[in-house]
């Protein structure tokens, strides 16, 4: 099967075509006796090692929304692993289903932690992937898996939490962090109170870690997704100008981590077209 050379340490359980040379791949690691199904994407054109990038998704879990991220890392020359956070690849569209799978990590960051380790040495193990280049981002839920990984002192160059809760069970655990931290975050966020940013900042100050928040002005909670429409009231909404900054944020991020990627760009390529919708909104 075409780019079953990259695979290494996993089976191969599905093809996905992406676009033009960027290839993307189901794939299988294990967390704690638990199967986890990933989704690893990378520009086939590019024989070179270079950064990996863990992306993590919402607590809706490893749908579209988070392989298209994936995707769009592989096109800027990265090789990305959208990361299997609940097992089996599993993603859902209500609410109720979501939190059933995101309390429970949520509740036990030991369990939280040992997940975004198994991808993490998954991705290192990468023919394609420089294992001393990786870093993480996430997304509301998985904006929070990030951070975590960063506090359990994870040999990773840096993580970046969009619209993620920054709260942590172990504020002192931050005296591990290793990685550059960037956090970009929504001025209207009704779902983290100013409260836990400002504990957060503290927590950082603390620890001596290099980090950076961006905060965006008139973006409430999942101001990245397009799915989430513009309507603010529910406290979930896209914002177009908050979304592309943020975008542009990492991407400075990462490249002042790992210098200038090796891109690959379609002009006509929309990494957030067709992409899964929710029925319900995040908290």
């Amino acid at each position: 099967m075409k780019g079953m050379m990259y695979i290494l340490g996993a089976m191969m359980v599905g093809t996905m075509a992406t676009h033009a040379q960027t290839n993307g791949q189901i794939v299988e690691y294990r967390s704690g006796g638990v199967t986890m199904k990933g989704y690893l994407a990378y520009n086939e054109t590019l024989p070179m090692q270079r950064p990996g990038v863990l992306v993590v998704h919402e607590w809706w879990g490893l749908n579209d929304y988070a392989k298209s991220r994936a995707d769009e890392l592989a096109r800027l020359g990265y090789v990305a692993l959208a990361v299997d956070m609940y097992g089996d690849g599993t993603n859902v569209a209500t609410q109720a289903e979501a939190k059933a799978l995101a309390s429970p990590l949520r509740e036990d960051r030991g369990l939280m932690r040992e997940r975004i380790h198994a991808a993490l040495t998954f991705l290192k193990k990468q023919p394609l992937v420089d294992p001393q280049q990786i870093a993480a981002i996430g997304y509301c839920f998985g904006g929070t898996v990030a951070l975590e990984l960063a506090r359990s002192g994870a040999d990773v160059a840096g993580v970046v939490s969009f619209h993620g809760n920054l709260d942590t069970p172990e504020p002192t655990a931050s005296s591990n962090i290793q990685a550059r931290v960037l956090v970009l975050h929504g001025a209207d966020d009704s779902f983290v109170p100013m409260q836990q940013v400002v504990d957060f900042q503290n927590e950082m100050r603390q620890s001596g870690a290099d980090w950076q928040m961006n905060i965006y002005g008139d973006a409430v909670h999942s101001f990245t997704n397009p799915n989430n429409g513009t309507n603010k009231s529910s406290g979930v909404a896209y914002n177009e100008k908050a979304a592309k900054r943020s975008w542009e944020a990492m991407k400075s991020f990462l490249t002042e981590l790992f210098g200038q990627p090796h891109a690959y760009v379609s002009r006509d390529y929309s990494p957030l077209r067709h992409v899964y919708v929710p029925s319900d909104t995040e908290p």
